[in-house]
């Protein structure tokens, strides 16, 4: 027996309203390796989400009965730390930092890429799962790298005690740079982590992303995210070999 046979196939559990989407995304993400369970309502999704235990929930915000962002919440109340990505046609800030901050992992804005949206899944299944020998957060559940703080529980970055405010993007890069903190990281393993895209050239929107990190930590201390010429960035303090 192969250990693709052996290794238990991941599952998800989509919850929309809309039965042309539950059925698109059920036939990509099956195609893609994916076991999958759909439901059309929040309190179908709770059940199926108690009941089932799904690897991963992609989450409608907009639901008939209950909205997403209450299905998260209440899942979250009951320790359920299923990684969880937000479908929605809302893509306004405020509608982000609520969505995150109840403890969603991640974002996607209707109408969508299929390729796009099972990459992201990916990515967020290999993020949950941690590489081994990555830096984890303290007791309080923060990542500390000298005076930078971030809080994944609460979406939150401070550095010298002073609030720093990052988009969805901004802050999972920063959350995985922190994550890994002292090692070199290469452009390819921070697209395919950060971003959940194989590596094709498209290094340049890692190079933005980490100049808008840098243009929003700087200002308050010595620079934190170093660059190694030709293979990628890495996270330490300056005085760190």
């Amino acid at each position: 027996m192969t250990d693709a046979e052996t290794t238990p196939r991941p599952h998800v559990l989509v919850i929309d309203d809309e039965p042309n989407i539950r059925d698109l995304v059920q036939a990509a993400l099956r195609f893609h390796g994916f076991d999958v369970s759909t439901a059309g309502t929040g309190g179908e999704g709770l059940s199926l989400a108690r009941a089932r235990r799904p690897d991963l929930i992609l989450l409608d915000v907009l639901l008939p009965d209950i909205s997403g962002f209450d299905v998260c919440r209440r899942l979250r109340e009951e320790d359920d730390d299923v990684p969880v990505i937000y479908l929605t046609a809302r893509d306004t800030p405020s509608d982000t930092v609520t969505g995150l901050s109840l403890g969603g992992d991640d974002y996607v804005t209707k109408p969508f890429s299929v390729e796009a949206l099972i990459a992201r899944v990916r990515a967020l299944l290999r993020r949950a799962k941690r590489e081994p020998g990555s830096a984890a957060p303290t007791a309080d559940g923060v990542l500390r790298v000298a005076d930078l703080e971030l809080d994944e529980r609460t979406w939150t970055v401070r550095r010298s005690g002073v609030p720093v405010e990052l988009s969805p993007t901004e802050f999972r890069l920063l959350a995985y740079l922190m994550g890994n903190a002292g090692r070199v990281l290469t452009r390819a393993q921070l697209l395919e982590n950060v971003w959940g895209w194989d590596y094709a050239g498209q290094s340049q929107i890692v190079e933005t992303y980490v100049s808008y990190l840098r243009r929003k930590l700087d200002p308050f201390g010595p620079n934190l995210i170093h660059t190694q010429r030709g293979v990628g960035y890495a996270l330490r303090a300056k005085d760190e070999k």
